[in-house]
């Protein structure tokens, strides 16, 4: 019933929260060399983005509406955001509306996905739990038949004990000089048994 235990490395235990932080400065580090390619003031391709970013939320509003996937609903509307928040970092001339934009949008990151965490926290929890119980319960009906089996087997050899003596004496008794087996029978002990291979 022991179980291996595997140690995580810690890049894969704090991976998961980073990757809010990676994803939003991964959007800006790309929108910013897009503005330095040519996006800077273009209204054609701010109106590209824009459209994405509409369709990406009307792709969100059409999910929720026909499926309960809370997954696919909240990909679309972080895809919108994401490409909205492209499209402005992209057109501005200057830094500080892009870091604007970062930071509410990796703290805006952070608020959905702390929801998503404690989520999975309660459910691993629980997990956990009725594990622990079912290997509790498994290693009390272990221990119960343990016992069990232990006494079979000690109440067993104590037969066998008692019936190899009990042989050993009746050998003995038959052995003595003078014995008599029909007055056992008139005081009333138990009658020997007879050996028939003998009489036949």
């Amino acid at each position: 019933m022991n179980e291996p235990i595997v140690a995580r490395h810690w890049l894969a235990i704090a991976a998961p929260k980073a990757a809010p932080a990676i994803a939003t400065t991964t959007v800006l580090a790309l929108a910013r060399i897009w503005n330095a390619n040519g996006a800077e003031h273009s209204v054609g391709n701010a109106a590209l983005m824009t459209v994405l970013s509409a369709g990406a939320a009307a792709a969100g509003v059409c999910a929720g509406s026909h499926t309960a996937d809370s997954t696919l609903v909240g990909t679309a509307f972080a895809a919108s955001g994401a490409l909205a928040f492209a499209g402005v970092a992209g057109y501005a001339d200057g830094l500080p509306l892009p870091l604007l934009l970062w930071s509410l949008a990796t703290a805006g990151a952070y608020g959905l996905a702390a929801r998503y965490w404690r989520t999975d926290r309660r459910e691993t929890v629980a997990y956990e739990r009725q594990t622990s119980e079912r290997r509790e319960e498994q290693a009390h009906i272990e221990r119960v038949e343990t016992l069990r089996a232990t006494t079979q087997i000690e109440v067993a050899r104590t037969g066998a004990a008692y019936a190899e003596q009990l042989a050993q004496a009746l050998v003995t008794r038959a052995m003595l000089p003078g014995f008599d087996p029909t007055a056992l029978e008139r005081a009333g002990l138990p009658e020997l048994p007879t050996d028939e291979r003998k009489s036949a």
